[in-house]
């Protein structure tokens, strides 16, 4: 939940994305420079946890938005699943699912949309970065957020939900050798892939109908988010960069195309500055240069990595940042780290923060 694929390992509590995931997946195409860029970031991860916050608001809240951002909202009457069924598994194999009585999802976005699919009581654990108030008393499956195959079998799962990140391979085959029925989800990198997600999951657990009222559901939320955006004053749509922080590591990214923020800043009506001005790949260390290109109007961070530079002051002590616009005017877009790439059920309420905070009274598009 976002920084590439290439890490070796994934992040640390609270935060799925820009995960490590992600980085393991594209380093084969990376160059050595990146490759070191990325492993130290990964290692700098391993080290360190943040948190923080911000924002004020203008726009309309929707369902269940900032306040209640911690939990997920289920569906009022899910259906009875309809099993057996056979599934096609993202790394080619095919899965048949009899029973949905111990569920055990491996990624913070996957237990998001099972537990709002209205299968929480099934859920008997969580990996790490399943951090909202329903899922926070099970037992935790990932050790450094690589997955402990023998915690997941004792539990004696009767399926188990990864995606194309979840790792170490050797966990993944160690439960499949073990007869337990796993499906393996391709991630989600933007607002195009929540509906996939979502059917993709409902499917497996035999509640196709039920992952299409979710869906719906969470496609209305977002088109009424976006209604809300006001009409920018100048005419310009605001330029927002994120950046990827983690202060006592040292860990300073701008984001670029395949950061996964893209697809939420152009959804809020924004425009990515580190996208617009040419960044293609992920992530890319901030230099004072790269930010003057990018110049953007505003700054989104995640709240763990805002509170790792000791939150404004600190954020515009980093090389370039007090010179761009947003840091002189000190405009910041706080999104809780559990939640802002997980491009899920609770999509409709990161993009209604990100309104709220972006055009917030006196500020940018207003």
């Amino acid at each position: 939940m976002h920084i590439s694929q290439a890490f070796a390992t994934r992040s640390p509590e609270g935060f799925e994305g820009p995960d490590a995931g992600r980085m393991r997946a594209r380093r084969p195409a990376r160059g050595r420079a990146a490759a070191a860029l990325t492993a130290a970031v990964a290692f700098a991860l391993v080290l360190t946890g943040c948190g923080g916050g911000g924002g004020g608001g203008s726009a309309p809240k929707s369902a269940g938005s900032a306040a209640d951002a911690d939990r997920v909202e289920p569906l009022a009457a899910p259906p009875a699943p309809k099993l057996p069924v056979t599934v096609d598994s993202a790394d080619g194999a095919k899965v048949t699912i009899d029973s949905t009585d111990r569920i055990v999802p491996l990624t913070g976005s996957l237990s998001e949309i099972v537990f709002t699919l209205g299968f929480g009581k099934q859920v008997v654990a969580r990996d790490i970065t399943a951090t909202f108030e329903q899922a926070e008393k099970l037992p935790v499956v990932t050790r450094a957020h690589d997955v402990s195959a023998e915690s997941v079998l004792s539990l004696k799962p009767t399926i188990v939900l990864a995606d194309t990140t979840t790792g170490p391979a050797e966990a993944i085959d160690q439960i499949r050798d073990a007869g337990i029925p796993l499906l393996v989800v391709e991630p989600a990198k933007e607002l195009a892939d929540v509906g996939r997600r979502i059917d993709t999951v409902a499917e497996a657990l035999g509640v196709p109908s039920a992952g299409t009222e979710l869906k719906e559901r969470t496609e209305s939320r977002i088109a009424a988010v976006q209604k809300s955006i006001p009409d920018h004053a100048d005419g310009e749509k605001p330029r927002v960069a994120f950046l990827y922080l983690r202060g006592s590591a040292s860990v300073y990214l701008l984001g670029g195309a395949e950061s996964g923020a893209s697809s939420l800043l152009e959804a809020a009506g924004a425009v990515d500055a580190g996208k617009e001005s040419g960044l293609d790949k992920d992530f890319t260390a901030i230099t004072s240069e790269a930010l003057a290109k990018a110049a953007p109007d505003a700054i989104l961070v995640m709240s763990k990595g805002l509170a790792s530079v000791d939150g404004m002051d600190g954020l515009v002590k980093i090389p370039g940042i007090a010179e761009t616009p947003a840091g002189m005017d000190r405009r910041v877009v706080s999104i809780d780290d559990g939640v802002l790439l997980n491009y899920g059920p609770r999509t409709d309420r990161v993009l209604t923060e990100i309104v709220e905070q972006l055009y917030a009274k006196g500020g940018t598009g207003q």
